[in-house]
């Protein structure tokens, strides 16, 4: 298939065969290490992580044609965020339910979240379908935006947009208590009621946790 493209400066539609797989890993990628641009001559995207030794040739070689190229803008961290938590609140299996809206409250939210879906596949498998469709609207609208037309269909089909979920439980109205909230506050309680010669014992644990939620946080934004 003959590829046609116009200069994007132009404001003219760009015609190209799309790298749909890739596309999709930029838009889903969202690490403030790396970005990733769309070569608007050849379809492809090219991701330039900071540490790479290619790195400073990639980004010269965009710069030095940047009329070919656009940055690709992935699903923001909070766009993402809130994704979870329209599908939280769908979920009808109330502990589960309760385990996940615990998992999302605060930092390494998305690590949790899926450590916790690992143990039930009919869900984690729902969540994936429905992050698919999300990220799946969410490159269709952006093509659109930029009037950049792929000559190759992609491999997912047609995008449409994404249906609502049902909500079963609504969020903690505000100003009450979140799940999160009530565990500190309950931990504040029991560590309240140690007798001092365990304390040492109990912040040692703490700091474990403290460490282990640390780089969890690391490990989500890479």
């Amino acid at each position: 298939m003959t590829t046609q493209t116009t200069n994007a400066a132009s404001g003219r539609p760009v015609h190209i065969d799309l790298d749909w797989d890739a596309l999709e890993i930029a838009v889903e990628r969202n690490a403030p290490d790396s970005d990733s641009y769309l070569d608007l001559t050849t379809g492809r995207v090219l991701t330039i992580t900071e540490g790479d030794p290619e790195a400073a040739v990639q980004r010269e070689s965009v710069t030095v044609n940047i009329r070919n190229f656009l940055r690709v803008e992935p699903a923001s961290s909070r766009e993402q965020y809130r994704w979870m938590e329209r599908f939280v609140s769908s979920v009808t299996d109330e502990p589960l339910r309760e385990r996940l809206v615990i998992s999302i409250d605060g930092k390494g939210a998305f690590r949790r979240f899926k450590d916790v879906l690992l143990g039930f596949p009919v869900e984690r498998e729902r969540w994936f379908s429905y992050r698919a469709e999300l990220l799946h609207w969410h490159i269709h609208n952006w093509l659109e935006q930029h009037e950049i037309f792929a000559n190759n269909p992609p491999p997912w089909g047609a995008a449409a947009p994404p249906v609502e979920l049902p909500v079963v439980a609504k969020p903690a109205p505000a100003g009450s208590e979140t799940p999160g909230e009530v565990l500190r506050r309950h931990a504040r309680e029991l560590i309240d009621a140690l007798p001092a010669i365990d304390l040492p014992t109990a912040n040692a644990f703490l700091e474990f946790l403290k460490q282990r939620a640390t780089d969890a946080a690391v490990d989500d934004d890479k």
